[in-house]
């Protein structure tokens, strides 16, 4: 055994052996050559690395590793051979066996689950089954700092962009692979995480950070790593360092880099081994023999070769010209000597090295470390963003939906099942790009097209039990067989793989998204998924990718688990890596508001302000808020409880947000929450929010929540910007995230009932007539309609409302009733007398008018001005009055059940509504509350156009429309758009699970 303190054994006397142990090569194929046995045997060398090209399984890397350990052995060598490997886990590694070696996530997949003790259990894990093959040497743990993380090529292998956790995550990872008995080598020394790369594999990619940024960033990690003293050995990068202080060409081969940083500024006293030698970059420039010279002049104690035999030799032959040359001291070869024998010291010896354990042990740790692998997978799978609340897809899809998978090409990782397919069948090999040069990747990975993905479709398919729509893009874009199979899905799921540096990827992605969109605001549910199955980054800041989820690599256990996660069989809880999970926590810790129950006395001027403000800054069709009386939230109904909040500034007594709820009948319900514009985004909204459903999450017997009230009529749902928006179009986008981020569910079928609810007008009867056959239809049809006034006479209605209508429609109908001298019920029937349908008439000036802001009376200018402008005309002095303009008469809430005269029904209680209103001396009639949902049988749709003034409308005829809405019903009888709003209901059971 060598000495490695003092005076060496006289077998290094020999410079020969000497200069063998100061190199690190490999080869390809998976059995030995002639020509790595002569560098063993002849040319002494002392260090191995194997890459999947080496490796088959489990068993045959022991019997090779075993075996090059013999042919060193016999050949005299006092010391095993060094066996190195890159075992990064994720898409970096070299050994694959699916029945012994377990497959765990890349460096950022274990920081996303959140557990540097996870990230030690996993380290340890994957050093104990390569170990068991024979390997000594890991070459990790990634210490780079993501400075510029979305256009690096070492992307997921690195932990994130925070030093600190990068240091947390690197040191844990380290410390395993000690535990484990195996040396440890950090890279990629001063750092490859933010590189600039300038073409052609001629190019350098370049450090431009100063020396002092380098500090404060790139270089914490590895000084934290330094000063623990597990870390053998460091592998010093080949990209260039320019910088005002330093003008490097090659980190490896210079000593200011090396000796000078390195070693006596970081004082690390390890191996410091070398970039490969044979990258075109460095090999071009200043040719093996003088590169192999320079790189231990710098310091390099381990010179890396990777596999052509030709240029190995040359190096050999270099670092001896070097020697004779004077280039390089004794002294020098024998100062790289020692370092390489103490560390062999401290991770081999022949007992070991020659017996490794292999298949014995590893079958005895398998089912252990599986079960650790998927924990990790789990923990890893990060769900950014779900403001649509489309997860778990069982729930947000029916089954009889189709799902669309979108995947782009890829190269398989090499060591997967399907490299080793592919390689079976197929010898092509591609040329690497300048990114998997610097990336230290395998470059002889295989181009496959859908099939790196194909197991995902089958897996999805699998899992809902039904058909999976899966084709590939490429950088052609959308194409037809895309834009068919996107009309025909409900959901689709993209896929990215650095979309940052594919920027087709990105381009494709928000085509569809746009595509989606649109489709959607057509009516038509297209829910749209985007899994980013490599870095985090492709979409992390856009927010118009609704649904954006992360898995760090694409190996075929992380797309189980996503399956899985996708399908409701976990609940994803990763999260980002360094400042984009720091992000996240500064926006969830907001500032917290004092909450204060609504006091009338004291805050009824603070709410008229209030309301008026939100008016002067509302969309025109929701200028009505500045007629709304600040009394009218509070109903004093005996069969309502009820509970408002507001945050206030208790000095000046100024409302900043308000709050209404109700309870009824096991439904909660938000009816209004309003914040000033002056104050908004300063949590006062989340404050009142969680004050509100903390309230009503208390109710016993609560079964459902509500956003939107009919009763009172303020917001009858989350207002639309336009009466025209569609729920889900982008007008509504904003209120809708907030909600969702809030808890609200707007998209789980079995959980989660959402309505579109229009308030519409005639804004002038004196000029208005009923569509012409409207009266013939209804009579030929032998509907009859009759009003009533007061409880005494309402069982039938009350019953009606009961079965059709949620309980606060039922309480607006009681108070109707019981206002028997300005309200009334107008009911339809059939010919033997049954109810098809009801409708609430209220008076000028009724209570229910106090209640219903859209009720209140407005001036003749603003009723004259048309439709888009009613409301914004009187915005300055709000254009509407309580007792003097125009009157206004109110019908709401219709109730029509499904039916072949469904339409019919609508129209005609509507008709009598109208006429109430006008015999009350009304000018405008408003209905409030109408269902945008499709109704049967017939409506007369024809329209005739002598409209005067743009007011007005008639019939020119009797029109049959089967499935029209009955916001459709009332604008073919000239009915025109207020406002809309959409009513979500959610299954309480939801946020009382969340807390």
């Amino acid at each position: 055994m060598a000495k490695i303190e003092g005076d060496l054994d006289p077998l290094w006397q020999d410079l020969d052996w000497a200069i063998g142990q100061m190199l690190i090569m490999g080869w390809d194929g998976t059995q030995i050559t002639p020509q790595i046995r002569h560098l063993i045997e002849d040319h002494h060398l002392g260090s191995i690395l194997l890459t999947a090209k080496n490796l088959k399984s489990a068993h045959q890397t022991a019997k090779l590793v075993q075996e090059l350990q013999t042919i060193a052995h016999q050949a005299g060598h006092p010391q095993p051979l060094l066996i190195a490997l890159d075992q990064e886990n994720g898409g970096v590694n070299s050994l694959f066996d699916e029945d012994y070696i377990c497959q765990f996530p890349s460096s950022m997949g274990q920081a996303a689950g959140g557990s540097p003790e996870l990230a030690y259990n996993v380290a340890k894990a994957t050093a104990t089954e390569v170990s068991a093959v024979g390997v000594n040497l890991i070459l990790g743990p990634v210490l780079d700092v993501l400075t510029n993380a979305r256009y690096q090529p070492l992307g997921v292998r690195a932990t994130g962009d925070d030093p600190q956790e990068v240091s947390q995550y690197g040191i844990a990872a380290m410390n395993g692979y000690k535990a484990a008995g195996v040396a440890t080598c950090g890279k990629h020394f001063p750092s490859y995480g933010n590189l600039d790369f300038l073409g052609s594999n001629l190019d350098v990619p370049i450090i431009t950070q100063t020396l002092e940024e380098l500090s404060l960033s790139a270089l914490v990690p590895y000084r934290n790593a330094i000063a623990t003293g597990n870390l053998d050995a460091m592998f010093v990068g080949g990209c260039g360092i320019t910088n005002p202080s330093m003008n490097v060409n090659h980190a490896c081969l210079s000593d200011q880099v090396v000796d000078d940083l390195l070693r006596n500024e970081l004082g690390f006293q390890g191996v410091a081994i070398s970039e490969c030698l044979e990258m075109e970059a460095l090999r071009t420039e200043v040719g093996v023999k003088t590169g192999t010279v320079m790189a231990v002049e710098a310091g390099c104690d381990l010179v890396l070769l990777c596999r052509a035999y030709d240029i190995q030799l040359e190096a050999i032959s270099g670092l001896k010209l070097g020697v004779e040359n004077e280039l390089l001291t004794r002294e020098r070869v024998y100062t790289s000597l020692r370092r390489v024998l103490r560390m062999k010291s401290n991770c081999t010896n022949w007992s070991k090295a020659l017996n490794p354990p292999g298949i014995s042990l590893l079958s005895q740790i398998h089912p252990s470390h599986l079960n650790l692998s998927m924990k990790a997978y789990e923990d890893s799978i990060t769900v950014m963003r779900d403001t649509e609340k489309l997860l778990p897809l069982n729930e947000s899809m029916h089954q009889e939906e189709e799902l669309l998978l979108l995947t782009p090409l890829v190269k398989p990782l090499p060591a997967s099942a399907m490299t080793k397919t592919l390689e079976s069948k197929n010898k092509v090999k591609s040329s690497p790009s300048v990114h998997d040069e610097w990336a230290h990747r395998d470059r002889g990975a295989i181009m496959s097209g859908e099939g790196v993905f194909r197991e995902l479709g089958r897996s999805l398919a699998r899992a809902r039990h039904g058909k999976l729509l899966h084709t590939s893009y490429t950088a052609n874009g959308v194409r037809p067989v895309h834009e068919n199979l996107i009309h025909r899905a409900s959901t689709i799921i993209i896929i990215t793989a650095d979309a940052n540096r594919n920027l087709y990827q990105t381009g494709f992605t928000k085509h569809v998204a746009m595509m989606c969109s649109m489709l959607k605001a057509s009516g038509q549910k297209k829910s749209l998924v985007v899994v980013a199955v490599s870095s985090p980054y492709d979409f992390a800041m856009d927010k118009t990718i609704g649904t954006y989820i992360c898995t760090f690599d694409f190996t075929e256990l992380a797309m189980q688990s996503l399956v899985r996660a996708l399908f409701g069989e976990f609940t994803p809880r990763g999260t980002l890596p360094g400042t984009l999970r720091k992000s996240r926590k500064v926006l969830k810790s907001r500032q917290h508001w004092l909450v204060e129950p609504y006091d009338r006395a004291r805050d009824t001027k603070g709410m008229h302000d209030l309301l008026q403000s939100l008016a002067r800054a509302s969309a025109p069709n929701h200028a009505y808020l500045g007629t709304t009386n600040p009394n009218a939230f509070e109903l004093f109904n005996p069969n309502i409880e009820e509970a408002h909040f507001v945050v206030r500034n208790s000095s000046t007594q100024a409302l900043y947000g308000f709050c209404a709820t109700y309870y009824t009948k096991h439904t909660g319900i938000i009816g209004a929450l309003f914040v000033d514009p002056a104050k908004r985004n300063l949590s006062i909204g989340r404050s009142l929010h969680r004050r509100a459903m903390r309230n009503l999450l208390q109710k016993r017997g609560i079964k459902k929540v509500q956003l939107g009230m009919c009763l009172p009529g303020v917001f009858l749902g989350i207002p639309l910007d336009s009466p025209s928006a569609t729920s889900s179009s982008s007008s509504n986008s904003t209120l809708r995230s907030w909600f969702s981020s809030s808890g609200w569910d707007f998209t789980s079928p079995s959980t989660t009932t959402t309505k579109r609810l229009v308030n519409m007008q005639i804004p002038d009867l004196s000029i208005w007539a009923p569509p012409e056959g409207l009266l013939q239809n209804i009579q030929r049809a032998s509907i009859s309609f009759d009003l009533i006034h007061g409880l005494d006479n309402s069982e039938s209605v009350l019953n009606h409302v009961a079965t059709y209508a949620s309980p606060e429609v039922y309480e607006l109908y009681r108070l109707a009733l019981q206002e028997t001298k300005t309200c009334g019920v107008v009911r339809a029937k059939s010919p033997v007398d049954s109810l098809l349908g009801t409708v609430i008439i209220a008076s000028p000036g009724s209570l229910l008018s106090s209640l219903n802001p859209a009720l209140a009376s407005v001036s003749a200018s603003v009723s004259s001005s048309g439709e888009g402008n009613i409301l914004a005309a009187g915005m300055g002095g709000f254009g509407f009055s309580g007792g003097g303009g125009i009157p206004t008469g109110g019908i709401l809430a219709p109730i029509v059940p499904s039916t072949a005269q469904a339409s019919l029904v609508l129209q005609g209680l509507i008709l009598m509504g109208v006429r109430q209103n006008k015999a009350h001396k009304a000018g405008r009639s408003v209905v409030s509350w109408v269902q945008d949902e499709q109704l049967e049988g017939n409506a007369n749709h024809n329209h005739n156009h002598n409209h005067n003034n743009g007011n007005g409308a008639g019939a020119g005829g009797a029109g049959a429309g089967a499935g029209v809405s009955g916001v459709e019903a009332l604008v073919a009888m000239g009915f025109r758009a207020l406002q809309a709003f959409e009513e979500v209901t959610n299954s309480a059971e939801g946020f009382l699970g969340a807390d």
